[in-house]
């Protein structure tokens, strides 16, 4: 009998990865664990960070919140206090609980409503860095986040002290003007901080064909962050200092990337490289790494020995080399983090990937959203590989079959040895590019995890069933609209799982940026060159154009969110739902699924007016992911008037059809005789970024319109717009004799941008004449 149990024990051993997926949650304190609880309150209050005071939410007072430290085998019970004036939420971060604890609103927690208190309680069964922060609009950017320790009651790693560092990057403006602004396609964050890459750039560079190849697809150039901001902060300030360690002492760092759209380089200053001994809260094979990317979300662990001979600097530099933010630790002379870092060379990087042929463009929107073809998408967009001159790729054909919902045993896989002694997830996925070929693209070497291996294997038995997912990663720069497999959140439905599965997710990313991915209430298996041994973590980074398959054990139930960690794009729709097809929880009732989903489909409005010396300009838009509400009209001092109102569908991201009316004077240079019309027709947005317009009004007189707009030099931009409309009688009679009556118009200027706000501008319409002016935006 003894060796029969011995033998389900070594089999359990050897079929369960290790830090995997604890059995599901229970609600309550089941095992009557030691309470350990915490209070916590929410309000809004100015606050100095930056050398500016803003109207900041704090957490118990301060940003960040307080560290909230416990040791695993504990039960937690943290009370959430909201004292402001708008509803609250708290997300425990990397944290394995009962769904109904999760802190998602309307997903899987209800709100916390203003004065009221939550109370949030479960079994810490996991030890490690995480954190927490608000899931509620863009509350986090604002300041609701903070630390959450769990101590190891039988830690092995060796240190003295240890020490939380939150990094985190800090606007003076509201954060629901940070998306309006990028909502509305206005370049003002990037020329802000000198990362756009004007006309004259790209030609004095020798990149005008790569900008050209840009341009074709859609693309302005490469982007690699969205936001100025005017500062980084760690632990609430823009350095922070910490002299009581003392030479020798070696300190746990508990690094935790709270931002919200920002991601870091690590670098350290001191004799020896620090060393890397966990990744999102769990413990892995300590490597020496003096340089590390830490993206948004995500949590790392590093022991440093404070220097004999001074002051450790620590330093994050934000990825787009726009700034960086410091902690110092000890005393005397700093000794610096290295000074290696340089500013991305966007030009480089443009006409690297010109020459790497990328199909860019992927749509962030489908005509028919309610059909999925991932396969199709991925076939489509991203490397080229077949076409690219790497003499040590070889091409391999994308899958034709499909992906969604495929059920299939290890050891059925025709492209695998599925024995019981091997990796069964370190396999290639039909149609993906080896793991060499993308290593062969220096231009993206640094973004992966094979520095991360954990200290024993995680591989799954090879006789659980796998249920295969492809996501592909897409987005729309110009109208700020991201998603997966070209459906933003609002129009998507629920991914299914099972318990008892294998989940395989393939992330492709689609667009030109990079995205931090998050499962919420899983880790996941980050699958790398370390086979059965790849690490685990619950938020993982995919670079532009990457393909990363990660794998989970699908053995919880409810409804549980996966998105993108830049706030702004979760907020503008790169978010899903997986559902393991249980009962909703009856205390959601009151609280809809909508209210959630349909964030990413909320109505922006903007506008712009310009008074010239010729002429004045106004322009109102009011837009959503598929509707947008226009009124512009144009007044020159010589008396000629055009007014426009009109409603437009988008289709997908470039078509969509409108109405409207047009109201003119019929007579130049006189208002005495005004024409109203209703138009109806589309509009396009082409290849090489021109605005396209095709219309008819009820006088059926065909007009078209083409318009563009070029930033020539960082704050010069130009612009133009010709329009043709014919009138052929077919309503009104021609003058005898004519059987066509033909308006032209154009006009052609430049605008030299002063601040967010305002700019001069200066042009020539062929109906107003010549002038110049100011144009304000709002």
């Amino acid at each position: 009998m003894r060796k029969i149990l011995m033998g389900i024990f070594i089999v359990m051993i050897f079929n369960n990865p290790v830090n995997a997926q604890k059995p599901a949650s229970v609600e309550g304190n089941v095992n009557n664990l030691p309470v350990r609880e915490y209070t916590i309150t929410i309000n809004q209050e100015m606050v100095d960070i930056g050398g500016k005071e803003k109207m900041g939410m704090t957490i118990n007072g301060g940003i960040p919140g307080p560290t909230l430290r416990f040791t695993e085998g504990e039960y937690a019970v943290i009370h959430v206090k909201n004292e402001m004036d708008v509803e609250t939420s708290v997300h425990w971060h990397g944290l394995l609980l009962p769904n109904f604890f999760d802190g998602v609103p309307y997903l899987t927690t209800p709100p916390i409503k203003a004065g009221e208190t939550f109370t949030y309680e479960f079994e810490l069964k996991q030890a490690g860095t995480y954190w927490y922060h608000s899931h509620t609009g863009l509350q986090e950017q604002d300041g609701v986040y903070g630390s959450f320790v769990i101590e190891d009651p039988e830690e092995d790693l060796d240190y003295d002290e240890d020490l939380v560092l939150v990094l985190a990057d800090w606007t003076f403006e509201k954060p629901t003007e940070v998306l309006r602004t990028l909502k509305r396609g206005l370049e003002w964050y990037g020329i802000k901080k000198n990362t756009v890459v004007p006309l004259s750039e790209a030609i004095s560079k020798g990149a005008l064909g790569a900008q050209l190849d840009f341009w074709r697809q859609r693309m302005e150039g490469v982007d690699i962050s969205d936001v100025y901001y005017p500062a980084f902060i760690t632990n609430g300030a823009t350095s922070r200092t910490y002299p009581d360690f003392q030479p020798g002492e070696k300190v746990r760092l508990r690094f935790i990337n709270a931002a919200a759209s920002t991601q870091f380089w690590l670098t350290f200053g001191g004799e020896n490289d620090p060393l890397l001994v966990a990744a999102d809260g769990l413990d892995v094979v300590p490597v020496a790494r003096n340089k590390t990317f830490i993206a948004v979300a995500e949590t790392y662990d590093f022991i440093v020995t404070i220097s004999q001979s001074g002051q450790l600097e620590v330093r994050a530099t934000a990825q787009d080399g726009t700034g960086q933010t410091s902690a110092f630790l000890g005393q005397g002379e700093s000794i610096s983090a290295p000074e290696d870092l340089p500013r991305p060379d966007l030009v480089k990087m443009m006409k690297e990937m010109a020459d790497m042929d990328m199909k860019m463009g992927a749509p962030a929107m489908k005509f028919n959203p309610g059909k999925e073809e991932p396969e199709k998408l991925m076939a489509k967009y991203g490397m080229q590989m077949d076409e690219m001159d790497h003499g040590k790729m070889e091409h391999s054909q994308p899958a034709t079959d499909s992906l969604k919902d495929r059920k299939m045993n290890h050891e059925n896989h025709e492209e695998a040895d599925m024995n019981n002694d091997k990796d069964s997830s370190k396999m290639p996925m039909e149609g993906m590019d080896s793991e060499e070929e993308m290593k062969d693209m220096n231009m993206f070497a640094e973004f992966n995890y094979d520095y991360l291996k954990a200290q024993e294997s995680t591989a799954f038995s090879s006789d659980r069933p796998v249920r295969e997912i492809l996501l592909n990663l897409t987005g729309n720069m110009q109208r700020y609209i991201w998603s997966m497999n070209g459906v933003p959140l609002s129009e998507a439905d629920k991914i299914e799982i099972k318990q008892g599965e294998v989940t395989r997710i393939t992330l492709n990313n689609l667009t030109m940026m990079h995205h931090p991915m998050h499962l919420h209430g899983h880790f996941f298996r980050v699958i790398n060159e370390n086979g059965e041994y790849s690490p685990l973590k619950h938020t993982l980074n995919i670079a532009p154009m990457q393909k990363v398959v990660i794998e989970f054990d699908a053995n919880e139930y409810g409804d549980w969110f996966f998105h993108c960690h830049i706030l702004y794009h979760m907020d503008s729709g790169m978010a899903r739902v997986y559902s393991y097809g249980t009962p909703r929880d009856e205390r959601m009732e009151e609280h809809p699924l909508t209210n959630l989903t349909n964030k990413s489909n909320h109505f922006f409005t903007w506008g712009d007016i310009d008074v010239a010396s010729h002429m004045a300009e106004f322009n109102l838009i009011s837009s959503n992911i598929r509707n947008q509400f226009t009124a512009r009209g144009e007044y020159g001092w010589n008396e000629n008037l055009e007014a426009e109102l009109t409603y437009e569908r988008y289709l997908n991201d470039w078509f969509r059809v409108f109405g409207g009316l047009n109201l003119e004077n019929e007579n130049h240079n006189s208002m005495e005789e005004i024409s109203t019309t209703a138009i109806a027709g589309i509009r396009y947005f082409t290849p090489f970024m021109f605005n396209l317009d095709v219309r008819l009004d009820n006088k059926l007189r065909p007009q078209i319109s083409l318009s563009r707009e070029i930033l020539v030099f960082r704050r010069i931009a130009v612009f133009a717009e010709y329009e043709f409309q014919a009138d052929f009688g077919w309503v009104d009679d021609l003058p005898e004799g004519d059987n066509l009556e033909k308006e032209e118009v154009f006009q052609i200027g430049a605008e030299y941008f002063l601040s967010k706000s305002f700019s001069i501008m200066a042009s020539y319409d062929n109906r107003f004449g010549t002038g110049g002016g100011l144009s304000a935006r709002f």
